[in-house]
């Protein structure tokens, strides 16, 4: 019951983090990746922060001998994911976290991003079982 409660707190923290940031705000997003027209810079400071916050726990989980990745090759199936991921992020405005958060919120477009991304994941797990 302690870890489901936890869970809720970082949760709860992480989406208030995330409604705080901005990063809920499609347009913002988009006004983030329009590089060639008004550019707002202002996400850049998120990600910073982000990283400001991962790094350490990242070293903290590497001296705690944690299982954390270790693969560097850039492959195919890297670089496509990334394609799509990006894709999906400059289409919709939203990535994976913020549109889990602003369809909690019953955003209906929201809603829609996040059933295209669970069919996207569905089916790179049929993918991933029939090649196994």
């Amino acid at each position: 019951m302690k870890a489901v409660l936890i869970a809720a707190l970082a949760g709860l923290l992480f989406g208030l983090g995330l409604v705080v940031s901005g990063m809920v705000l499609p347009a913002k997003v988009l006004g983030f990746l329009d590089l060639a027209g008004a550019w707002d810079p202002s996400l850049a400071f998120v990600m910073a922060g982000a990283i400001a916050v991962g790094l350490p726990a990242f070293a903290w989980a590497r001296r705690a001998k944690l299982k954390l990745p270790d693969s560097t090759r850039i492959d195919r199936r890297l670089v496509g994911g990334s394609l799509l991921f990006g894709a999906g992020w400059g289409l919709g405005g939203l990535c994976p976290g913020p549109a889990l958060v602003v369809a909690g919120l019953g955003d209906l477009k929201a809603l829609v991003f996040v059933a295209a991304m669970l069919v996207g994941m569905a089916i790179f797990e049929a993918l991933e079982r029939r090649k196994a």
